[in-house]
């Protein structure tokens, strides 16, 4: 997403680094997805071929995904990719539907505060606790939880700043 032009000065540093924070993690995303599959892979062939039991894979891979998926949630929140009735949008005016977007966003950021805030407490209790998963390699809880809760702060970052460039008399590019 290009970042909206604006004249608030903070508005658009705050969008042009939330922007190349959002493109940094989209590419270690992808990353990590190869690596799952990678993990995958082994752990299929390792199991099928050689008869090796694994205690880790399963576990790594879901680890990447759920990092790959939370941490993406702000760009796509940027790029307006989550999930819409499209329908809508083409019996609104324009202005109705700039409103529409708004009013999803401010809702949209409520649900996302909410939840940001348990998977902040979730990850600080899995730390406290030295949670860790029930399988033989027992690798730390507050691994998945803290990406969980980052993702999702970047997400209510983007909403906020998606909530408040209207305010400032921003521009769509």
């Amino acid at each position: 997403m290009k970042a909206p032009a604006t004249s608030n000065p903070l508005v658009a540093t705050l969008g042009r680094t939330l922007d190349l924070c959002n493109r940094v993690i989209v590419v270690l995303a992808g990353i990590a997805l190869v690596a799952a599959c990678g993990i995958l892979s082994y752990s299929v062939l390792g199991r099928a071929l050689f008869k090796s039991p694994n205690y880790w894979q399963d576990e790594a891979a879901v680890f990447l995904l759920v990092g790959a998926t939370f941490m993406t949630a702000a760009y796509v929140q940027s790029q307006r990719g989550h999930v819409a009735i499209e329908a809508f949008t083409s019996l609104m005016s324009p202005v109705a539907n700039r409103i529409r977007l708004w009013l999803v966003d401010v809702a949209s950021l409520a649900f996302c505060g909410f939840f940001t805030w348990k998977s902040w407490t979730l990850a600080h209790e899995a730390y406290v606790d030295g949670q860790v998963s029930n399988s033989m390699w027992s690798p730390p809880l507050v691994i998945p939880y803290a990406l969980m809760a980052l993702g999702m702060s970047l997400l209510c970052f983007q909403l906020l700043l998606q909530i408040m460039l209207p305010l400032t008399g921003a521009q769509r590019r």
